[in-house]
Formats: structure tokens, C-alpha cells, sequence
């Protein structure tokens, strides 16, 4: 046995922070205060100004106003269920400069738990650089740098959908943080489908409880306001924003720009992409794959979606990083690059800039759909059957009693197949 001086010293020497993460976290740290510099330096319509309308849309729910018939300076109205507009009320405690720091702030730190679970949820091999790699890949997407200059809410409710539906959470408690993002925006209702096909019926009542309770608490504290936003408010997507710009990376909006407007087929099309999706983390959810799971059911979402901002995107770049450390050949790490690179950069933007053909632009503008849709069908490359073992963590345990068994395991062998050489060598495999 260990003595308890032996014990002390491994512990405090994994205590110890590891000097190379800690400079990749410094790098992140700073990369996301210059983030925030520049976006504070941005026009004043121009920054922060989704924050803007949540914050105009709680102070006109404490003057007692119709939250639905709020409008800001910019001509942005409140487009989330009522229980958001609650959710904000707080937001209306501290100045609205000060909120701007801290909101920013808060969306670093999201960035930063979403690289974290990833680092537990890839197939890479887990190091302590993993974590602040993964979170500055996705700190420089446009995704996360859209939800800074926008003060959205994005990167919070993928944060919340990615615990949940992959397992990180107690198991006790899952699906209530899925039921709370379905609530703030409804898209993370897909979540409850995939819960549901893929055997977690625990999990799916309770988002599906909890969203009812959140829509029910909306409703109790403003019951004009819900009566207003379900009875037909929830319908008007026109509501959002011109759904045919090429920000919309979402299946209706590039039917839309490729002058397909009729719902049916919109429906049909993203109806079909989200089946094979969810069809593909059902198999890798029962393979023992939940973070490539909670990815596909997450990027379903931005497909099915009738409108998916660059702010929404956030599970693109994830497949990405899913594919670059999938390992097994060449193909996927290859396609993850170039999928995060679209995420990074705007196909738009340098396929237009460099003066495309019509075909190539339509391609450019349309890109992040694509790649999207790729994903979804291809289900991030082939998962494991369903029937085989599932890959779970490795239980910690004592170095020596786990190097003595495999000393065990490797001497049984010995015996079993070699047993002229345990005579020979009988020190072998200790």
C-alpha cells in the first residue's frame, strides 16, 4: 500500500496547473477582451444590439407595456416566448453600459464551458490542452463572434442543449436544462425528439415538463403577453427578419434564395434532413457516442429551423471539431478543417470578393446550409452498431493495483495459450 506521504505528493502534483493550458487560457482569455473591445467600438446600432432589444423589452414589462408591441431604436422587436421576457426582468437591475461588460463576459465564459465539454466528449486522446483548444477554435467562428457582437443568447441555450442531451448532467436532473432552452427559444424542442427515439424517456418527460412549467410561469406573469405571443405571434417568422438574406443559414433560407418560397416544400425537405439526422445520433447515442449525439441533434436544429442566424450556428463549428479528432484515416479530419474553416471564415464573402460565377456564389452564399446538411446525413461519418460496447470513461484508480492486474491478465494469457514459456520465464508478466 501507499503510504499517506505517496498520496499526498500525487495529489498535489496533479493539483498542479499545467503551464501549457494555462497559457492557451490566457490566449483565449485575451483573444475574447480584444472581441470585446472591438465590438464595444462599434457604432452604437451596431453593437450589442439584440442585448438592447431584451433589455428595452423587460423595462417595457415593468412599465406595464404589451411586450409584443415593443419596438427598439433599430426597428427590432421581442420575437421570444414571454418566459424570456421574465428571464430578462433582471437584466434591468443594473445600468445598461455595465450589463453590456458583464453580458460579454458571460458569453466568453460559455464559449470557454463549451470547449470544456467538448474536450470530454470527443474520441481524441483527453489531455489538459484539449479544453482551451477547443474553446479558442470555437472563440474565433463567426458564430461565437456574432454572438458577441449581437449579445445573443445563442451561446448560452447550445451550452445548456449540449450537457443535457450528452449525458454531462446528473441523470436525475436530465432534460431540465433542454426543457429551460426550449422555453427562451423553441428550436431546442427538437432535443425532446431525439430524447425520445433514442430510449431516454426519463430525460424527455422532464424537458417536456419543464417547458411547460416555464411557458405556464410565463403565462402566470403575463397572461396578455402569452395569450398574444401563442395564440398567433409564434407563427409570424416574418417577424425576425428578412428570412432570404444570406445570414439565414437554415434550409428555408436558401430555398428561399433559390426562389423556392412555398412551405410545403421547405417542410418536406427539412422534415427529411432532420429524420436522417436524428436517425444518426439515435445509433450513436445507443453506441455509446453521446457528444456526437447531442452534435447531430444540435445541428438538425439549425437545419430545421426557419431561420438560423450566423449566431445560431454554433453547433457547426462542434461538428467540426467531432470530425478533426475522429481519428481513422484522413477523410474526416480533413472534411472537420474544411468545415471549420467555413464556420471561421465567410464562404459568402470570398467566393463574391473574388469575383465567382453565379453557380459559385449561389454555392458561397449557401455554404454553412450545405455543410450543415452534409452533416446531418452523413451523421459525422459512420458510427458504431448499436449493439456494441458502449465507450465509456475508465474508471480512476491506483497506478499500481491497475499495472499489477495487467501484469494478472497478461500471465493468465501466458499460461492459457503459452504455457512452455511460464516454465521458462516464470517472472514474465509481473
Amino acid at each position: 500500500m501507499e503510504d499517506r506521504s505517496t498520496r499526498l505528493t500525487r495529489f498535489v502534483r496533479f493539483g498542479r496547473p499545467h503551464p501549457g493550458a494555462a497559457a492557451l487560457w490566457a490566449v483565449f482569455v485575451a483573444t475574447a477582451i480584444v472581441s470585446s473591445v472591438l465590438v464595444l467600438h462599434r457604432a452604437p446600432d451596431d453593437r450589442l444590439s439584440d442585448l438592447h432589444i431584451y433589455y428595452g423589452a423587460a423595462e417595457a414589462v415593468r412599465a406595464g407595456d404589451a411586450l409584443y408591441g415593443f419596438v427598439a431604436e433599430n426597428g427590432g422587436p421581442f420575437t421570444y416566448p414571454p418566459f424570456a421576457a421574465v428571464l430578462f426582468l433582471p437584466l434591468t437591475w443594473i445600468p445598461e453600459l455595465t450589463l453590456r461588460i458583464v453580458w460579454l463576459a458571460a458569453t466568453a465564459g460559455a464559449v470557454a464551458a463549451i470547449g470544456a465539454a467538448m474536450s470530454r466528449l470527443v474520441p481524441a486522446r483527453r489531455t489538459a490542452l484539449l479544453a482551451p483548444l477547443l474553446a479558442f477554435a470555437v472563440l474565433i467562428t463567426s458564430s461565437a463572434q456574432s454572438n458577441l457582437r449581437f449579445g445573443q443568447v445563442s451561446a448560452f441555450l447550445v451550452l445548456l442543449a449540449l450537457v443535457d442531451a450528452a449525458g454531462l448532467t446528473p441523470a436525475r436532473h436530465r432534460g431540465v436544462l433542454i426543457g429551460v432552452a426550449a422555453a427562451i427559444k423553441l428550436i431546442p424542442l427538437l432535443f425532446v425528439v431525439f430524447l425520445v427515439w433514442s430510449r431516454q424517456t426519463g430525460a424527455a418527460v422532464r424537458a417536456a415538463v419543464t417547458f411547460a412549467g416555464c411557458a405556464v410561469l410565463g403565462a402566470l406573469a403575463l397572461p396578455s403577453d402569452s395569450w398574444t405571443y401563442w395564440s398567433g405571434t409564434v407563427l409570424r417568422t416574418s417577424r425576425i427578419g428578412d428570412l432570404a438574406s444570406t445570414g439565414n443559414q437554415s434550409i428555408n433560407g436558401m430555398l428561399l434564395r433559390a426562389g423556392v418560397p412555398q412551405t410545403a416544400v421547405w417542410v418536406a425537405v427539412a422534415g427529411a434532413v432532420c429524420v436522417v439526422a436524428l436517425w444518426h445520433a439515435r445509433r450513436a447515442h445507443l453506441a455509446g457516442e453521446p457528444g456526437r449525439a447531442a452534435v447531430l441533434a444540435g445541428c438538425a436544429t439549425v437545419a430545421a429551423s426557419p431561420v438560423s442566424w450566423t449566431h445560431h450556428q454554433v453547433w457547426l463549428p462542434l461538428a467540426a471539431i467531432m470530425l478533426i479528432t475522429a481519428g481513422g484515416g484522413r477523410a474526416r479530419p480533413v472534411a472537420g478543417t474544411v468545415l471549420l474553416c467555413a464556420a471561421v471564415l465567410s464562404p459568402s464573402t470570398v467566393l463574391r470578393a473574388a469575383g465567382a460565377y453565379p453557380g459559385l456564389a449561389f454555392l458561397g452564399d449557401n455554404a454553412r446550409t450545405l455543410a450543415t446538411i452534409a452533416v446531418c446525413l452523413t451523421g459525422l461519418g459512420l458510427a458504431r452498431a448499436a449493439g456494441s460496447p458502449p465507450v465509456l470513461p475508465l474508471p480512476r484508480s491506483d497506478p499500481g493495483r491497475r499495472w499489477s492486474r495487467l501484469g494478472q491478465d497478461r500471465l493468465a494469457y501466458v499460461q492459457r495459450v503459452e504455457p512452455d514459456q511460464t516454465e521458462d520465464h516464470p517472472e514474465r508478466g509481473q
